[in-house]
């Protein structure tokens, strides 16, 4: 197995960043994201809690990101395919 195929996320085509998971465990992590986002909204919503539930939310989206950075494609700038 070559390292390209051991990336959980590949890079996008265009822009910067990753596109969906490559891998079961990159789906793994978005489901576990998106889980956590319901449970966030549900238990402090927007409209009663403002604070805290921006205050969560950006810790859930820095963690995904963080594994995005360790167990994903380097991303760089892509203008062109």
């Amino acid at each position: 197995m070559n390292r390209d195929e051991t990336y959980w996320f590949p890079a996008k085509t265009l822009g910067y960043g990753w596109g969906l998971p490559r891998r079961w465990q990159g789906w793994v992590v978005l489901a576990v994201y998106l889980g956590a986002i319901a449970i966030i909204a549900w238990r402090f919503p927007p409209s009663v809690h403002p604070a805290a539930f921006g205050l969560c939310i950006l810790v859930a989206t820095t963690l995904l990101v963080a594994v995005c950075a360790l167990k994903g494609e380097p991303p760089r700038w892509r203008w062109t395919r």
